[in-house]
């Protein structure tokens, strides 16, 4: 039990006062440089780009009544509500799983941890527990849905869901918005700011497709993007958001676009969101064997790892095998040399040939960001060697991401 009990320390040698913790997380501990009312919730840990934070056990001495699913119980004081929950019995997943309850960010973003504290809906993963705290895993009522969501912004490019022939046709070609939280922990992660970021603005689905369906008149597009952090984490929420925007985007110019690292995507989700509007489809897939899924990921439990690359690569092979006519699938695949082998690429490139040579790849050069500053972005030659490898193995439609633009078919 002590193991869930500790409290987050900072160690001034490495922290830069870069104020991560500050404008990301909604927990004043760091910034008072007091951990007395710290209560280990791990977020500041999980978003510090310095890896300046790590956790301290410290035992807790007082307890504090409360009742869970109409169940008197005490529990340690200064802890989350998610782990007064794991310490009275109940159990949290990082995949979506029948019984259990979910718990994939970690930082407030998703919001899929969500249980209903005191006839309100909030993340137990970042929520104190307090004294008398009546708590419902299951909602008496229901509650509107939520999520932390921003962006909103025109794109010129897109993302790896978006076919090659709109892409450069004029400045923007679909507008974008960045749902925070993810399951995964990729240290070269790109998106960083919206993964670990736990204090935008909550939206319930609706709010945020009337926000998007707004950027699409204001940007003059027909494509509209949800990105992330991770798209998929909370799904009633997404399918919501999707039932939404086609309510206020009828027209058959709309084009409702997911991108996604697919760990979640089951075949049942997948038919969930063709049923509900969904047009196109980026899939990423971050490795062919799990070893390398592990190093670009960050995911160090095995066994989650395993299920996370089966489950991606599934996905792709079920768009194909169900909705190959109907709905657009582009793959992204990432290159660092740091990462993943040229060998393993060309590998890649013989699985995806075989599922459907026809299919859009595009390979992303994953440069310096948030913890993985080494890295040295991958060289424009570097990039066509690539592309040279991909399209050796009989794919007709690769797209390359280079330092001085987008490399597409034929070029």
């Amino acid at each position: 039990m002590t193991s869930l009990l500790y409290y987050a320390a900072r160690d001034p040698s490495r922290c830069n006062q870069c104020g991560s913790c500050e404008q990301l997380l909604p927990c004043p501990c760091l910034r008072k440089g007091d951990t007395n009312d710290c209560i280990g919730c791990g977020a500041c840990i999980l978003t510090c780009p310095n890896e300046a934070v790590s956790p301290v056990e410290s035992p807790r001495t007082d307890e504090i009544p409360l009742t869970v699913n109409g169940e008197h119980l005490t529990v340690p004081d200064r802890i989350t509500v998610q782990t007064a929950l794991e310490l009275s019995g109940y159990h949290f997943k990082h995949f979506l799983a029948g019984g259990t309850l979910f718990a994939p960010c970690g930082v407030g973003g998703c919001w899929s941890c969500a249980v209903e504290i005191d006839g309100t809906l909030q993340p137990s993963c970042i929520t104190p527990v307090r004294s008398g705290m009546v708590i419902r895993t299951t909602p008496a009522e229901p509650h509107p849905l939520r999520r932390r969501v921003h962006g909103w912004s025109g794109h010129g490019v897109g993302g790896v869901g978006t076919p090659w022939q709109v892409k450069g046709i004029r400045p923007f070609i679909e507008v974008a918005a960045f749902a925070c939280g993810c399951n995964l922990r990729c240290p070269q992660c790109q998106n960083w700011t919206s993964t670990y970021n736990g204090m935008e603005s909550l939206h319930t689905p609706k709010e945020a497709a009337i926000l998007m369906t707004g950027a699409r008149r204001r940007f003059g597009v027909d494509r509209m993007a949800i990105s992330g952090g991770e798209s998929t984490l909370n799904r009633p929420w997404l399918l919501a958001f999707l039932r939404h925007l086609k309510a206020l985007n009828p027209d058959r110019a709309a084009r409702l676009h997911v991108d996604t690292n697919a760990t979640l995507l089951t075949e049942d989700y997948i038919d969930a969101l063709v049923e509900v509007g969904m047009t196109d489809i980026g899939p990423d897939l971050k490795g062919l064997s799990v070893d390398t899924f592990q190093r670009i990921t960050g995911v160090r439990d095995g066994e989650l790892a395993e299920w996370y690359h089966r489950t991606s690569w599934n996905a792709v092979r079920y768009l194909v095998k169900k909705y190959r006519d109907t709905i657009f699938t582009g793959i992204g695949i990432p290159y660092n040399r740091a990462l993943i082998s040229n060998e393993e690429i060309a590998s890649i490139g013989e699985t995806i040939e075989r599922i459907d040579p026809t299919l859009q790849v595009s390979v992303l050069d994953y440069r310096p960001a948030f913890r993985a500053r080494h890295l040295q972005r991958p060289s424009r030659a570097d990039m066509v060697s690539i592309k040279e490898i991909l399209e050796g193995t009989g794919l007709t439609t690769v797209i390359c991401q280079t330092e001085s633009g987008y490399l597409g078919p034929g070029r």
